[in-house]
C-alpha cells in the first residue's frame, strides 16, 4: 500500500470502506467475495488496501490485543512489532530507570512508541518509510496517546537531547529474515556506537553472547513460555551482564547472574522426584543452574538444560513434572512399555537427543485410552526415557 492510498483510508470514505470490508470478513465472506463486494463502489487498490488491514488486524490481536481492531500495519511491519506486554515490560523499565525521554530510531508502525507513551515518557520516533511513520502517527492516534513521528534516516538523528534511545534493527536480507548481524538495518556497526551511551536495542534471541559488548546487559525476555526477543541496555540503564525475564498472565519474575551458584556449585545428580523445564528465557541466558539453586536440584547431565530435585516447587522460571518412573529408552521396547500402560496419546518432550518426535510419535502406533508425557534427554551421557506428570 503506498502513502496516498493510506492516507485515503484514513479519511471518512476510507473509514467506511474498512468498516464494510471488516463486517464481510466477520460475515464469512471469502476474499474473492469480499474484494468483488467492495470494487462496487471503489478501486481496486483501495478495496485491496482495505482487505489487507482487516487481515493484518484479525493476526496483530496476538501482539496487540483489543488495540489491534484500530490499529494499522505492514505485512513486515507487524512482524517486526514488539509484542504489547514485552513493550509495556521494556517501557516500565525505561521509566523505572528515570527516562523522561525516549526517541525511536526506526519505530516502524508505532509499537513501541505506545509503550512508552502509556507509561508518560515524551516520545519522538523516526522512520525511513513514509507508510510506516504515518500510521505510527495514526496508531498513536488511536491509542489516544501523545508522540512525534517523522521520516529521518536513523543513523543520522541527534538522540543526545533525549534520555533514552531506542533502536529495533530490522533483521532480514533480500533472502528473507537474517540471523547475521552484518545483514541488519541499521547494520551492527552503527548498534555498538548506540549502545555507547544510554540506550535499549532490541535484537533477535539467537544472539550470541560474546556479541555484546563489555558494560552492556543482554535481557531475554518470554511472553507465555515463548521466547521473543533479547533487548541490551547500555549505560545507566545495564545493572547486571545477563538477566531473564519471564513474562506470564500474572506478572512477571527476573532472575539474573547474581542468583546464580554456577554449575560447580550445584552439580549434577541422578533423577530425583521431579523434573524442571527451564523457560527458554533461562536457557537463552545462561543461567540454568541459577533455576536449579532455586529448586534444591541439580542438573541431570552437564550439557542438558533439564533438572531434577527430590523437592516440588512451583516457579515461575521453569515447568514442573513428577517423574513416575523410567522407561525403556529403546524404541521397540519403550512401545511395549506405553502399550502396557495402555497409553494411547502421548506428548513426546526432548532434549539433547537425535530424535523427531512427530515421527517417532507415529513409529510408535499406540492404541490405549490413557494420556502420558514422556521425556527422553541424556542423563549422565546415556539416552534415557522418563513417563512424568506435568505439575499444575
Amino acid at each position: 500500500m503506498d502513502l496516498e492510498t493510506f492516507r485515503w483510508l484514513l479519511t471518512d470514505d476510507g473509514q467506511a470502506l474498512l468498516a464494510e470490508a471488516t463486517t464481510l470478513v466477520a460475515d464469512g465472506a471469502s476474499p474473492l467475495a469480499a474484494g468483488s463486494a467492495l470494487r462496487r463502489t471503489t478501486t481496486g487498490e483501495r478495496a485491496a488496501a482495505a482487505l489487507g488491514q482487516v487481515e493484518l488486524r484479525q493476526r496483530a490481536v496476538a501482539k496487540f490485543g483489543e488495540l489491534a481492531a484500530r490499529m494499522y500495519f505492514t505485512p513486515d511491519a507487524l512482524e517486526q512489532a514488539t509484542r504489547q506486554r514485552v513493550a509495556d515490560h521494556r517501557a516500565g523499565r525505561a521509566a523505572a530507570f528515570g527516562a523522561r525521554t525516549l526517541v525511536d530510531l526506526g519505530c516502524g508502525i508505532g509499537g513501541d512508541l505506545l509503550a512508552a507513551s502509556r507509561v508518560g515518557i515524551i516520545c519522538a520516533g523516526v522512520d525511513l518509510d513514509p507508510v510506516r511513520v504515518a500510521m505510527a502517527e495514526a496508531n498513536l492516534a488511536a491509542a489516544g496517546l501523545p508522540g512525534a513521528v517523522q521520516v529521518a534516516d536513523a543513523t543520522t538523528v541527534d538522540h543526545r537531547a533525549f534520555d533514552l534511545a531506542f533502536a529495533d534493527p530490522a533483521r532480514r536480507s533480500g533472502a528473507g529474515r537474517s540471523f547475521r548481524v552484518d545483514d541488519w538495518t541499521p547494520p551492527w556497526t552503527w548498534v555498538e556506537g548506540l549502545l555507547r551511551r544510554d540506550a535499549c536495542v532490541k535484537v533477535a534471541p539467537g544472539i550470541p553472547h560474546d556479541l555484546v559488548p563489555d558494560g552492556v546487559e543482554a535481557e531475554w525476555v518470554s511472553d507465555d513460555g515463548e521466547v521473543k526477543e533479547a533487548a541490551l541496555w547500555s549505560g545507566r540503564t545495564a545493572t547486571v551482564a545477563r538477566r531473564a525475564t519471564v513474562i506470564r498472565e500474572g506478572g512477571l519474575a527476573t532472575l539474573t547472574e547474581e542468583d546464580d551458584p554456577g554449575a560447580d556449585a550445584v552439580g549434577t545428580r541422578a533423577v530425583g522426584a521431579f523434573l524442571y523445564e527451564p523457560d527458554g528465557a533461562v536457557i537463552r541466558a545462561g543461567l540454568v543452574t541459577a533455576v536449579a539453586a532455586g529448586v534444591h536440584g541439580g542438573l541431570v547431565d552437564p550439557k542438558i538444560a533439564y533438572l531434577t530435585s527430590d523437592d516440588a516447587f512451583r516457579t515461575p522460571f521453569a515447568r514442573a513434572y513428577r517423574v513416575v518412573e523410567e522407561l525403556p529408552y529403546r524404541e521397540k521396547q519403550l512401545r511395549a512399555a506405553l502399550r502396557e500402560r495402555g497409553v494411547g496419546r502421548i506428548t513426546l518432550k526432548k532434549r539433547g537427543v537425535e530424535v523427531s518426535p512427530e515421527a517417532l510419535r507415529k513409529r510408535l502406533d499406540l492404541r490405549g485410552d490413557a494420556e502420558a508425557t514422556v521425556v527422553l534427554t541424556r542423563v549422565a551421557g546415556e539416552g534415557t526415557a522418563l513417563l512424568v506428570d506435568p505439575l499444575g
